[in-house]
């Protein structure tokens, strides 16, 4: 076949993860054809900065082992029959689908950098444990994407690579900390993918980039838990693992995967979600910055608000404003928590100016802390987020918006010094730690693009446990 025709054939392709995923139980495409693709595309924009390592030779031989596994399924008809214990299609539900990591997780054969210039950018003997349950699932990983240092900030500029740059303007932030993952599935360059989400790591790309970004409640993915709920200080463990992905099915499908769910219990809700009604969902514009940092809400992301709550309205849900306080307490201690860690960073002796400024700067005045004092603040935050789920718990769901404004430019947090960056962070993004402090699911959903181009959109919280009924939602608002 010659570069032409299989370019052709490449582009006929779906873009959907789900509608792949049938093309290869059907035969209609390989994994070979779907990994080419991702490759291909992966170099013609490697002006987006999205992946740090790519796994070309990897990715290939995988899939054509998995070419060979789904051809053997699909002789034995078991491709298209249920597994008599589970019911599932298929004992690997993502068999032949590529994704991608975060260059903060472990892939066999691949270099770690964890995005910082610091640490030794060792090749990994074996994949860390999200990673492996993903292999379990026959995703393929093409490779690794590009993170802030140690996954801190909500963009993704380190000092070993490129920016991520945002597809939808190139000359902003995609966010972070999933940055790669959201600028490569944006650009389909992999059609989903998995991020983490520590204050807002998911969800924050996955809004600057028109995608769907579901933060799962602390313990729903189990290697999240591998560890404890709690950090080596005692506050509430604030990293989550969860799906980015285009629309709401593609990612219930990742994320029904990525916790083992054999019966996919997320795609069948998504399946039935005209069928949600009679809600009880608050509305909230307030922010636990707000003590310290301003909330400069701009008149687009209140509209996608207003625009939601009239869609959910319409759908049957019950929507009012919800009148939400938080404790003044929240700036101080979330920062103290949110930089403890960095104290249990060892470096070699040379390596602090490695450092980038904010890193550096944060980590300086974690290792001043006493222990004592790391666990008075951890403390504090778990009383603090016990407050923020009775508050919520009120209503099924709580709308607010998803940023503040529109992504920054590339550049305009690394120029500012360590405070000021965090401050603008902060005022970027004062709506998404809180939920991670909380340990509850979240979810981020498109709801408009606006004439430059760019996508705003909106987060909703809810209770514990209920992920399949945050993606029937987005479902309900994507249309």
């Amino acid at each position: 076949m010659s570069d032409m025709s299989a370019s052709n054939t490449a582009d006929q392709l779906p873009e959907s993860a789900f509608e792949l995923r049938e093309a290869l139980r059907s035969g209609t495409a390989s994994a070979r054809e779907l990994v080419e693709r991702s490759l291909a595309r992966i170099e013609a924009r490697a002006d987006l900065g999205a992946f740090i390592h790519v796994s070309a030779n990897l990715a290939l031989a995988e899939a054509d082992r998995a070419d060979v596994l789904l051809a053997a399924d699909r002789s034995s008809g078991s491709a298209n029959s249920p597994h008599p214990e589970t019911g599932t299609l298929n004992f690997a539900p993502l068999r032949g689908l590529p994704i991608a990591h975060k260059d903060l997780v472990d892939i066999e054969g691949a270099p770690t950098t964890r995005g910082s210039a610091a640490l030794p950018h060792l090749v990994a003997k074996r994949d860390s444990p999200e990673a492996a349950s993903l292999r379990k699932t026959g995703a393929i990983s093409v490779g690794k994407t590009q993170v802030p240092e140690f996954g801190l900030n909500a963009y993704s500029e380190n000092l070993i690579a490129p920016p991520v740059r945002n597809p939808l303007d190139t000359t902003r932030t995609a966010g972070g900390s999933s940055g790669g993952i959201a600028a490569a599935v944006a650009a389909g360059l992999v059609p989903f993918a998995p991020g983490s989400d520590g204050g807002g790591s998911i969800r924050i790309p996955a809004l600057a980039c028109g995608l769907v970004g579901l933060k799962p409640g602390l313990g729903a993915i189990p290697t999240d838990v591998l560890a404890g709920v709690i950090d080596e200080f005692g506050a509430p463990r604030l990293g989550v693992t969860g799906p980015i992905a285009r629309d709401a099915r593609d990612a219930a499908l990742l994320f029904d995967a990525m916790r083992g769910k054999h019966s996919e219990p997320s795609v069948s809700a998504v399946r039935a979600a005209d069928g949600l009604l009679g809600l009880r969902i608050g509305v909230s514009f307030a922010s636990p910055f707000e003590a310290t940092h301003p909330t400069p809400i701009s008149p687009e992301e209140r509209a996608a608000v207003e625009t939601a709550a009239a869609v959910l309205a319409a759908r049957g849900h019950a929507v009012e404003l919800a009148d939400i306080a938080f404790d003044p307490r929240y700036p101080e201690i979330f920062g103290q928590v949110w930089t403890a860690g960095l104290s249990l960073l060892r470096l070699e002796a040379d390596a602090e100016e490695k450092l980038t400024t904010l890193t550096r700067t944060f980590r300086e005045r974690a290792l001043e802390r006493t222990m004592a004092e790391h666990q008075a603040a951890a403390y504090e935050l778990t009383q603090i987020a016990q407050g923020m789920r009775e508050a919520w718990g009120q209503y099924d769901v709580i709308l607010t918006p998803g940023l503040a404004f529109a992504p920054p430019h590339i550049g305009a947090f690394t120029t500012l010094d360590a405070d000021a960056d965090y401050r603008m962070q902060c005022e970027w993004t004062p709506f998404t730690s809180m939920v991670n402090v909380a340990g509850l699911p979240a979810i981020a959903a498109p709801i408009q693009t606006l004439p430059s181009g760019l996508s705003v959109g909106v987060q909703m919280i809810g209770e514990m446990g209920r992920e399949p009924r945050l993606l029937q939602l987005a479902a309900q608002l994507m249309g």
